[in-house]
């Protein structure tokens, strides 16, 4: 079966809006599910609408309108809702072997070896968790064992998890966690190439400033007790921001200079979003220990903690294993995903699908002036929105209210303040995802006529 033979989209049809969304139907099913269920995220309070059923590339709510999925369950079906092998997997399994602990099967020796197979460089050491935030703890755990040091150092703007934690490697903010972080976490300044911090004199990232404050501030600010530096390749929450392309490489030897692990967070990354089964591949660059999670089940809930290989025992020291991680459903899924990418080129696709989104994009900017910067690593998109494009003030309520326009036109997507994320399938038609581009700026471009 073809790619297209499933997920085909056919625009006469979609999006098909019938009922003003959120519709009576969704209104209903949301009171009734949110008199129970709280701690909604943004973009569920920003347009509370209830879905049915996802196929492909789409979406049906509950009144009966269909959308194009430009979000991907926020950046997890990176396949597409309900791919035929994957489905077809996990109800396999479903029928056969529901969990087993951390007891071998067949199936799970099967993804192992899979893994160690499309990983790059030595990565040959896993285990297998349920969540993101299991992963990252876990890795941060590893990168303790390894190195016998406990001090984490993460970036600004980067999002690793809700735990204490990982919280206290991220953005977030609640009274929750406390006032402080947990001790020994620590956070510096990464860069952004459309809002630096330091320059040259052309006005082009000074990425070796970044690293010289990163020197001093591992001599002055911590205990000499540091384990790793955490990151994202590619921020999310943070706004799809993507790094110069000689940060990562300086990174790494800023890493191997002080004794320290590198531990990618790749769980909203990996898997095929931006083209390479790690997105730190795109600057050979070879993390310590990476996450994996998200696309990597495609809807079914599995992440892992890979390490490499001089590394691989130390998860006999952390008590690594979980109630769920490794069941035979979450193998399948895993081990089908990746089939699926190689089977259909599925990385040549990405990369395909983010030169034709900058191109639509980059020409978009020449029309909508509140759109400051667009950027795309595959499919993992940006438009940052500003009032003014000189000072890059960032434009919070226009962020608001393109996002609010398009879903209402038919576009499922995610919002991030000032910032429009974009995560489509990597499975996506051309001529689909020019279309989902299409509302987007006639959003943009009423939402200007509406706040000049």
């Amino acid at each position: 079966m073809s790619r297209t033979d499933w997920a085909h989209v056919d625009l006469t049809k979609y999006p098909n809006i019938i009922t003003t969304p959120p519709g009576p139907k969704s209104k209903e099913w949301h009171d009734r599910c949110t008199k129970y269920f709280k701690g909604l995220s943004g973009q569920v309070k920003l347009f509370p609408v209830a879905f049915e059923s996802g196929k492909g590339c789409t979406l049906r709510d509950v009144d009966g309108n269909d959308y194009i999925d430009f979000s991907s369950g926020i950046y997890v079906t990176t396949l597409g809702h309900c791919h035929p092998k994957i489905t077809e997997a996990v109800q396999k399994y479903a029928g056969v072997l529901m969990n087993a602990h951390d007891f071998t099967t067949p199936i799970k020796t099967k993804l192992m070896e899979k893994l160690a197979e499309v990983l790059p460089g030595d990565l040959s050491g896993f285990q297998l968790y349920d969540s993101g935030t299991a992963a990252v703890e876990a890795g941060v755990r590893v990168c303790r064992a390894v190195t016998g040091q406990h001090e984490m150092i993460s970036f600004f703007n980067d999002f690793h998890g809700k735990t204490y934690g990982a919280v206290s490697m991220g953005e977030i903010r609640s009274s929750v966690y406390g006032a402080t972080r947990a001790p020994g976490y620590h956070m510096m300044p990464r860069p952004n190439p459309y809002r630096p911090m330091w320059t040259k004199c052309d006005g082009s990232v000074d990425t070796d400033a970044y690293i010289a404050f990163y020197e001093e501030y591992l001599g002055r600010a911590t205990a000499h007790q540091v384990a790793a530096i955490v990151f994202e390749p590619i921020q999310g929450w943070g706004g799809s921001v993507i790094p110069p392309d000689d940060f990562l490489p300086k990174l790494r030897a800023f890493c191997d200079k002080h004794k320290i692990l590198l531990m990618a967070d790749e769980v909203l990354t990996s898997m095929g979003r931006t083209g390479k089964f790690l997105c730190c591949e795109h600057w050979d660059v070879l993390p310590d220990v990476v996450t994996l999670g998200k696309g990597f089940g495609n809807g079914f809930p599995v992440t892992a903690v890979a390490v490499r290989e001089p590394h691989k025992e130390s998860f006999e020291a952390i008590s690594a294993s979980s109630s769920y991680g490794g069941n035979p459903m979450a193998c399948a899924a895993a081990l089908a995903c990746i089939e699926v990418i190689e089977e259909e080129n599925l990385l040549e696709r990405a990369v395909h699908l983010e030169k034709l989104a900058m191109k639509y994009m980059t020409e978009m900017m020449t029309r909508r002036k509140i759109v400051g910067e667009v950027r795309a690593k595959g499919c993992l998109m940006g438009i940052e929105m500003v009032k003014d494009r000189a000072t890059k003030e960032p434009f919070d309520e226009a962020g608001k209210l393109v996002y609010q326009k398009a879903f209402a036109k038919g576009l499922a997507w995610v919002p991030a303040g000032h910032i429009l994320r974009m995560s489509p399938p990597i499975i996506m038609e051309d001529e689909v995802l020019i279309k989902g581009l299409e509302i987007i700026e006639e959003a943009i471009e009423e939402t200007e006529r509406e706040l000049a």
